[in-house]
This record gives structure tokens, sequence and C-alpha cells, in this order.
């Protein structure tokens, strides 16, 4: 079977359901913000230039440094694990203003037929409240800003090959959806 993949906002409910999925399916899960750190450090990313990129221009001045590192991430860890894994991807990681990054990420997906798209429902504004909430009840100081780019910008939209609305549903209830999609 070839690898799903989890796309989705921050606290769209990406990093339990993999693992969820990936129990159930006895296979391995990668998180991709769990391993990044190592993989970035191997490709040449510095992290204390990354932060005086954030202190000098926030993430206006830290994306354009970062991004190549996530799509490069992306790419090889799907090169690494076409088959048998759940692979959830980090919030950003399925998002690129530049159109050439994308465009690599959209390739390394391309053999994939379960690129699945979490996110709470089709409306932007809705979403991003049912997200917030979610930071909120989970006693965190409340999703940045960025989140925002993360529902309304089309990449996910665009990779995905599958949608699930999971603003009702427990973790179970959308790990079953996923699983009934993917055993058609």
């Amino acid at each position: 079977m070839k690898s799903i993949i989890l796309i989705g906002p921050m606290r769209a409910g990406k990093s339990t359901i993999s693992q969820l999925l990936a129990d159930t399916l006895h296979i391995p899960n990668i998180r991709l913000d769990q391993i990044k750190a190592d993989y970035y450090s191997q490709m040449g990313y510095d992290v204390d230039h990354a932060r005086a990129l954030h202190r000098e221009g926030g993430l206006e001045k830290l994306l354009p440094y970062l991004k190549p590192f996530e799509a490069q991430l992306v790419e090889q860890i799907l090169q690494e694990h076409p088959d048998d894994h759940v692979i959830d991807f980090g919030a950003g990681h399925s998002v690129y203003e530049e159109t050439d990054l994308f465009e690599r990420v959209k390739t390394a997906l391309s053999s994939f037929p379960n690129v699945i798209y979490i996110t709470p429902c089709a409306d932007p504004e809705e979403a991003i409240r049912i997200l917030h909430q979610r930071d909120l009840d989970d006693a965190e100081s409340g999703l940045p800003e960025i989140n925002r780019l993360f529902v309304t910008h089309p990449s996910n939209s665009m990779l995905a090959t599958h949608v699930i609305y999971n603003q009702n549903q427990t973790p179970v209830q959308t790990c079953d959806q996923i699983l009934a999609l993917i055993q058609k």
C-alpha cells in the first residue's frame, strides 16, 4: 500500500489521527514536525540564522529561508518511505507561496493516491474559529495568525486527493472515515 499522507492546518487533528491510522493498519507513523530538526540540520539549516531572521522581520523574513527546507524534507521523506507508512505533514509542509516549491511538493506527492486534507469544515472563517477554540481548550496561548494562511491558502486543496471535515467527529470517527476511503 502506498503511504497515507495527512495535511491540514494546526489543531486539525493530524497527529492524533495519524497515530490511530498507523496503529490500526500496523504500519509506522512519521510526523514531520518531530523529525524535521535533524533533517534540516543535515540539509544545512542554520537555527541561529533562522532565529535572527525571525527577530529581524518575523515570519515575513523567516519563511523565504525556511520553506525550501520544508519542501526538501517532503521530497526526501516521500522518497524514503513511499509505501506502508502514515505520514503527518506539519501544517506548513503543504503550504507554499513560491510556485517552484509548490510544484516540487506537488510532483513529490503525485504518485500518492491518499493525500488527505483534514480541516474542521468547508467555511474558512468557521474552520479558523474552531481551530482557535481547540487550541484554547488545550490550554495553549492561542494559534498564531499563520494558521489563517494554512486554512485559506489553496495549496492544501490543490494537493489533496481527499478532504475530510472533522468538526463533529471524534478522532476515531475521522480515522474510520479515512479507512473507508482508502479501502475502496
